[in-house]
């Protein structure tokens, strides 16, 4: 394995434990009031692009941790939109 191929699979590590505690404390408090949505969807959309990319260029590290951060986007914004949708219909006018 090659100093490439390291600082990779480096890169990896900190980009899916980066994302990991967000996405685990979204999944346990299904508090999502303080995420941009558009920011969010950005990124997500990003994770997807450099997920393809790593899949056509065979770098594997970068196909892993863009994978894995797009399954962890889509639970965060599949729970904001969850939220979102149920807090304006139930919100009470003042």
């Amino acid at each position: 394995m090659g100093i490439t191929e390291i600082v990779g699979y480096c890169a990896t590590i900190c980009l899916v434990l980066g994302y990991l505690p967000q996405t685990i404390h979204t999944v346990k408090t299904r508090r999502t009031d303080d995420i941009a949505t558009g920011t969010f969807l950005l990124m997500g959309l990003g994770s997807i692009l450099f997920a393809i990319n790593g899949l056509l260029t065979e770098n594997w590290p970068l196909f892993i941790a863009n994978s894995l951060t797009t399954v962890m986007s889509a639970i965060i914004f599949g729970i904001k939109m969850y939220n979102d949708h149920f807090k304006k219909d139930g919100k009470k006018q003042a």
